[in-house]
C-alpha cells in the first residue's frame, strides 16, 4: 500500500514551529505534498529542507514568501518537474513526480480572489492541469492530481453554500470547472467512501470558524477512472492541526518501489 498526504501548510516555517516534522515523522505517509511553502529551500534550516527518510523537491514562486509546492517521497521517484509552463511556475504552483504505476501532480491551484479579479488566470491553470491529465491518461498512464484545488464543488461542501455564491472558491464558474473536469473521467476520491456533509478540510482563521467547523472542502485527491480500483481509502483529518488546513489523505494499491 501506498499513503499520499497532501496538505496546504500556509507557511512551511511557521507549520514547523506548530510541529510539522513530528506530524511527518508520525504520519507513515510514503508521499507528503505540501501547498502553500511560501518559502524557498535555502531559507529552510536542513531538518526542514530534507527530512530524513525522504527525498525533497520544491518548486518556489519567483516571489519570496509567496505560493509554493514541496513533495517529501520515501522512495526515490523516476523523475520530478515543474509544470514547463513559466507562467504558473514563476509562481510555485506545479511539481509533478512520476512513479512506476502513475504520474503525481500536486498542485496549489490559484484562488480567483474578490470579484474574480484573478478568474481568467485560474481557469487557464486549471485547463492546463487537465489538458496534462488527459494527455497521459491518453498515453496508458494513470494519473494522482492532488493539492489545493481552492474550490468547493457542490453544497454539501461548505457551510454556508448560499452566502459564498459571489465568493471566491464558489463561484460557479470554477463550479462548472470542477464538474467538467469530473465528467472527463477524473474521480473525486473522497466521495468514493464519504458522504457526509461537513466533512471540510479549510477554516477561516476568524470567528472561531475551526471551533465550530464552519469551513469548506476545497483539498482533495483525483484519480483517472481507471486508475480507481487501485483506490483502498480516502480521508481527511480534521484532528491535525498547524494551519488553517487540515492534512488530506489517499491509499493506493501500488508498489512505488518495482
Amino acid at each position: 500500500m501506498t499513503r499520499i498526504y497532501s496538505w496546504n501548510v500556509n507557511g512551511i516555517r511557521a507549520a514547523h514551529r506548530k510541529g510539522f516534522l513530528d506530524w511527518l515523522n508520525e504520519s507513515n505517509g510514503d508521499i507528503v505534498c505540501v501547498q502553500e511553502t511560501k518559502a524557498h529551500p535555502d531559507q529552510l534550516p536542513e531538518e526542514l529542507r530534507s527530512p530524513q527518510g525522504y527525498h525533497s523537491y520544491y518548486s518556489s514562486a519567483s516571489r519570496k514568501g509567496y505560493s509554493g509546492v514541496a513533495i517529501y517521497s520515501k522512495t526515490e521517484p523516476l523523475e520530478v518537474q515543474q509544470f514547463e509552463i513559466p507562467r504558473f511556475d514563476d509562481e510555485g504552483r506545479v511539481l509533478i513526480a512520476e512513479y512506476p504505476d502513475f504520474f503525481l501532480l500536486s498542485a496549489y491551484f490559484p484562488n480567483s480572489q474578490a470579484e474574480g479579479k484573478r478568474l481568467d488566470y485560474k481557469l487557464d491553470f486549471n485547463n492546463e492541469v487537465l489538458s496534462w491529465a488527459r494527455k497521459n491518461v491518453d498515453s496508458g498512464k494513470n494519473v494522482v492530481i492532488c493539492g489545493d484545488y481552492n474550490v468547493a464543488h457542490k453544497p454539501i461542501d461548505l457551510e454556508n453554500p448560499k452566502s459564498n455564491e459571489k465568493n471566491p472558491g464558489y463561484l460557479p464558474e470554477e463550479r462548472e470547472w470542477m464538474s467538467g473536469f469530473l465528467d472527463a473521467g477524473f474521480v473525486d476520491t473522497f466521495r468514493m467512501f464519504n458522504q457526509e456533509a461537513r466533512q471540510y478540510s479549510w477554516w477561516s482563521y476568524r470567528m472561531k470558524a475551526r471551533d465550530r467547523n464552519i469551513g469548506w472542502r476545497i483539498d482533495y485527491h483525483c484519480v483517472n477512472e481507471a486508475f480507481r480500483d487501485s483506490v483502498l481509502n480516502a480521508d481527511i483529518h480534521q484532528d491535525i492541526h498547524g494551519s488553517d488546513h487540515c492534512p488530506v489523505s489517499l491509499d493506493l494499491n501500488t508498489d512505488l518501489s518495482r
